[in-house]
């Protein structure tokens, strides 16, 4: 899994995951992913993609846009608030989230 930095917006990073696949939108709850009134477990995702945006004059604009996908082939974007924006279950979630690393 690499970070990616290489499109200018949120919305740029989203419409090219869309093209990639991710075509579901998922959400966060607490201990849970979510997707339209659907529920998945934390651990069978990993995160995939990963672009990060930061504001440039406003800490609560940065962003974090994940492209994740289940083992039995369901993916996704899910963006959340990155730094002073992300509360604090958000975080465990996220850490739940297993990344996928390149060999």
């Amino acid at each position: 899994m690499n970070q990616n930095y290489h499109y200018a917006t949120v919305s740029q990073a989203i419409e090219e995951l869309r093209k990639k696949g991710f075509t579901l939108d998922f959400n966060l709850e607490e201990n849970c992913i979510v997707c339209e009134s659907d529920k998945y477990n934390v651990d069978d995702f990993e995160i995939t993609e990963i672009y990060r945006y930061e504001g440039d004059s406003d800490p609560a604009d940065e962003a974090t846009v994940y492209g994740i996908e289940s083992a039995d082939g369901r993916k996704g974007v899910l963006v959340n608030g990155y730094g002073i924006a992300t509360d604090e279950s958000a975080n465990l979630i996220l850490k739940k989230l297993r990344m996928h690393r390149d060999k």
